[in-house]
């Protein structure tokens, strides 16, 4: 046990240096930077449409690029494609396995992923031949639950897994290009950069990582959290990440700076960030929270500036559409709202 402790002290020392060296170039805090700006006003947005037609918890959506249609995924079993502003149903797509955590929208509008505790990416095709929705192919090789999954192309998806590892896959042939490994704990989120050649990946060993793509290498890592990383997101210019945890708090991390700039809690939130979206601007940030609101924040002031309240349990996940004219919630009341 003596060579793992001198190991393990070793590896704190070296965290420390890290964390010296990271604030010694650190010439200016985001609070100076932002002083002359003041708190943006109170943010008020109300419910315009209300989907209805899941059975049961929902616990992921995501927008088309067309910032009209989205998808959602249930644990009833079923994947709808919805028409966010008729709020009519494109399409119900059954499922192999009800277990679903997490569903995605390919950027061409032709192809939706989902998965979950079948530990597969299942891909489904969207404009097939003859009107139905068929799988295209199931992404089988992670051997935990698939926490989340993100299209990169028609060709290409990358998917994280309670296995501890991201994969990118060739949806062709099925096939795993990269395996990303290094974190140490279940990873519960991923998000791919506005130019697509990086990601980020938060996970339950209370650490956020930047991944390459092209390398297929980890390029940053970021500590500070207390707890579980449950959602995180690419700040919209690409040069920041934000993060939400278990421990009740949001974070922004600065990848040029290479350290964490400004925390997001209140003494009165005591419960976990189950999901979070940045505004088109970045200047507000959505969290949804295991207490059944949305907080709105100033990204710049670290003040609430608004509350989302509508849902009757756990908000469980959020976006705000490519247009930033939207922002839709699902929650595990199972319905959906789209707000602005």
């Amino acid at each position: 046990m003596g060579e793992m402790e001198q190991l393990r002290k070793e590896a704190d020392s070296l965290k420390d240096q890290i964390t010296a060296a990271r604030k010694a170039v650190q010439d200016t805090t985001l609070q100076e930077a932002a002083a002359g700006i003041t708190v943006v006003g109170r943010v008020q947005l109300k419910t315009r449409k209300t989907l209805r037609g899941h059975l049961a918890k929902i616990y992921a959506m995501h927008w088309s690029t067309d910032s009209k249609l989205c998808v959602s995924a249930s644990q009833d079993g079923k994947l709808i494609v919805w028409d966010s502003i008729s709020t009519n149903k494109v399409n119900a797509i059954p499922l192999k396995s009800s277990w679903v955590m997490t569903c995605a929208y390919a950027p061409s509008g032709n192809l939706v992923a989902c998965g979950g505790l079948d530990n597969m990416c299942s891909i489904y095709n969207l404009k097939g031949k003859d009107g139905n929705v068929k799988v295209m192919r199931e992404l089988a090789a992670h051997t935990g639950y698939l926490s989340c999954c993100r299209f990169l192309s028609d060709s290409e998806i990358i998917t994280s897994s309670g296995d501890c590892t991201c994969v990118l896959w060739d949806i062709e042939t099925g096939t795993q290009k990269t395996i990303f490994a290094g974190h140490q704990g279940d990873c519960m989120s991923l998000a791919v950069s506005p130019d697509f050649k990086f990601f980020i990946s938060g996970a339950c060993d209370f650490t956020a990582k930047l991944w390459d793509i092209r390398e297929d290498a980890c390029r940053q890592t970021f500590a500070g959290h207390d707890s579980d990383i449950n959602a995180i997101g690419f700040f919209p210019n690409g040069n920041a990440v934000i993060t939400g945890s278990d421990d009740a708090t949001c974070k922004l991390y600065d990848l040029r700076a290479d350290q964490d700039l400004i925390t997001y809690q209140d003494s009165t939130i005591m419960c976990g960030v189950t999901s979070l979206a940045p505004s088109l601007s970045g200047r507000l940030i959505l969290a949804g929270y295991d207490d059944f609101n949305v907080n709105i924040w100033d990204s710049l002031k670290s003040e609430r500036v608004g509350v989302l309240a509508g849902h009757d349990n756990r908000v469980s996940c959020i976006g705000v559409s490519s247009d930033g004219m939207a922002c839709c919630t699902g929650s595990w009341d199972s319905f959906l709202k789209i707000w602005n």
